[in-house]
């Protein structure tokens, strides 16, 4: 399976010229040069600046937004809206059209979002893909699963956690070339 969506689950709240919103945009532009497409919540905070750096890169962005979010406006970065009813179709149709996941830091939506990839990707609803936690800060999250639920280690195992968006694209790159 050759890649093409890469979902991208990060938080509202990082604001422009924050370190956050830079990795985020930056992330956006090496993807979209890496030949991804991206997807993301669609909105503002480290959103916003993933789809500004697809966007500039010259990329396809996907904004999967919400009704419940109205009057919110999407990210005027979006190439492409589609917009959900509910949080659960939202949560839906994000893992459904990715190839694979990134997850930023953020707060409890994003904390939803990758421990619901994570259980499809355990329980086999979703085919192997990569779902790579960037920051040092997921170490301490994947360390607080190990330690205090019955995560076992190869459940522990189907997320990756890369200090760096050099490192994050090089584990993409490690997955596109084994499945090639």
């Amino acid at each position: 399976m050759s890649m093409s969506i890469i979902a991208v689950f990060g938080g509202s709240r990082a604001p422009e010229g924050s370190a956050a919103f830079q990795e985020a945009y930056e992330l956006g532009r090496q993807l979209v040069l890496a030949g991804y497409d991206v997807a993301s919540g669609g909105y503002q905070g480290t959103m916003e600046a993933l789809s500004r750096g697809a966007a500039e890169a010259g990329g396809h962005v996907i904004g999967v937004t919400s009704d419940i979010f109205d009057p919110l406006a999407p990210s005027p970065w979006l190439t492409e809206e589609r917009k959900m009813p509910d949080l659960h179709a939202r949560l839906q149709t994000m893992t459904s059209i990715a190839d694979a996941f990134i997850a930023l830091r953020g707060g409890v939506g994003t904390l939803s979002e990758v421990t619901l990839a994570w259980s499809l990707l355990q329980t086999g609803q979703l085919s192997p893909r990569p779902l790579i936690l960037l920051g040092e800060d997921w170490r301490g999250v994947v360390d607080a699963f190990a330690q205090y639920t019955q995560m076992g280690s190869s459940i522990l195992a189907l997320a990756q956690v890369a200090e760096t968006i050099e490192e994050a694209m090089s584990l993409l790159r490690g997955w596109d070339d084994h499945e090639a």
